[in-house]
């Protein structure tokens, strides 16, 4: 599980883990502390079992943060730290590694973003958290292999992020923007609808 919304969406999220038949989570992966993405996973990590919890190393002192850390103590689970380069151990049939946040100081807590490749059988999937153009370069820079199928648009289509260079080497062939309906960010923006546009993108 990767994210859980704000804290308003957990009971949704645990409905429709339930509904998919789900008993166990293996991996929950918190990509970096804002409550849009961290407060639905406190009432998940109440509701299930889970094996391991990963977190990149970034402090937030909401009271939403607090509240995740108190429960993955409860549940006497440790946090194994998010960078590029670790593995998920996911079965035969899926890969996955994190690809970012490749470095560890960052003024803005969205590019400290988890950024995860995944791959299920013969499709790649990207998930970027709410990473942004900075940590979008650094993952170039590194060489890592982001080619994907699927997109996870990052920062919910703000055009801090999806770069057109980062764009450009994950060639996805489907792009999914988590995003509210009339939010007053004005997300998705513009310029990344017209990027993806532009290179033939199916937008969900």
């Amino acid at each position: 599980l990767i994210d859980g919304g704000t804290a308003r969406a957990g009971d949704a999220v645990i409905n429709h883990l339930r509904n998919l038949g789900i008993g166990k989570i293996d991996h929950l992966i918190a990509t970096h502390p804002h409550e849009d993405h961290i407060g639905g996973l406190i009432p998940v990590l109440k509701e299930f079992p889970v094996g391991k919890v990963y977190m990149p190393y970034a402090v937030h002192t909401t009271k939403t943060y607090e509240n995740l850390l108190l429960t993955i103590m409860e549940k006497a689970l440790n946090i194994t730290e998010v960078k590029a380069g670790l593995a998920l151990q996911g079965g035969p049939e899926v890969k996955a590694m994190f690809v970012a946040p490749v470095g560890d100081n960052y003024s803005d807590l969205n590019n400290y973003s988890a950024v995860l490749r995944l791959t299920h059988g013969h499709v790649h999937f990207l998930f970027t958290g709410d990473a942004e153009e900075l940590s979008e370069h650094e993952i170039l820079s590194a060489g890592a292999n982001i080619k994907a199928h699927v997109l996870k648009v990052g920062h919910h289509g703000s055009n801090t992020s999806t770069s057109q260079a980062f764009l450009k080497a994950v060639s996805p062939m489907i792009a999914v923007i988590s995003v509210g309906v009339d939010n007053v960010y004005g997300h998705p923006h513009r310029e990344v609808m017209h990027r993806l546009k532009n290179q033939g993108v199916d937008i969900y």
